[in-house]
């Protein structure tokens, strides 16, 4: 297991927040399969296709990696769909980890059947192809205003998902362990009575999403 599948997103966006990244991306739920999902990002970014131009289903599965979270930017768009139950299956098959689209998926009765983790802006049943078409595979996209690179880390779980920057994969991870920690601690306070706000004072709850002053000097925005 993935250091930043232990805890979930909560902790990932605190420890995030330590250190001044967003790296919640808006507006995604989750509309299929359960537990925390994490793994290297596999970017793709969709276009729209311009009236009588062909705009095929996209071929991309096949180089996908195991372990992979395939992250869609299809712009928000939610007139059309990029992904369904086929390629629910293939994925499943290939052992890739999940997929987060910034659009709309279909076939999703099928999918959640099927157990598959999907982060998405809702679903609906029209097909993508002939609307949209793919345009760049494994570069540098954006959503909800977040960058995502090929490589960053994604976590997901039920309250949405967090893109990690590669580089501060580690420093995240150990930012995690130590705020479950403290939130451990917390929860210990309450059950031998003591009140929920010394319990926080008392732990450093509220201190735990501030960059320290060590932080301070290379905060970054994403």
């Amino acid at each position: 297991m993935s250091p930043l599948s232990k805890h979930g997103t909560a902790p990932i966006s605190d420890a995030l927040d330590q250190l001044g990244v967003n790296g919640g991306l808006p507006g995604l739920a989750r509309v299929s399969g359960r537990g925390v999902v994490s793994g290297p990002a596999f970017t793709l970014r969709f276009e729209q296709v311009e009236p009588g131009q062909p705009g095929p289903a996209a071929d991309f599965i096949d180089d996908v990696p195991a372990g992979s979270v395939i992250v869609i930017a299809n712009e928000g768009r939610t007139h059309c769909t990029v992904w369904g139950d086929i390629l629910t299956g293939v994925a499943l098959a290939r052992g890739i980890a999940g997929t987060v689209i910034d659009g709309c998926c279909r076939d999703v009765d099928d999918t959640r059947e099927l157990g598959y983790s999907v982060w998405s802006l809702g679903g609906y049943m029209k097909s993508g192809k002939n609307r949209v078409r793919l345009a760049e595979v494994q570069v540098p996209v954006v959503v909800g205003g977040v960058l995502i690179r090929p490589g960053d880390v994604v976590c997901g779980d039920g309250s949405g998902v967090v893109v990690v920057p590669a580089e501060l994969a580690a420093d995240v991870a150990d930012r995690v362990e130590r705020i479950a920690a403290m939130e451990a601690l917390v929860r210990a306070d309450l059950d031998e009575g003591v009140p929920l706000a010394e319990a926080r004072r008392r732990r450093g709850y509220n201190a735990a999403a501030l960059p320290t002053a060590a932080d301070r000097p290379s905060l970054r925005a994403s």
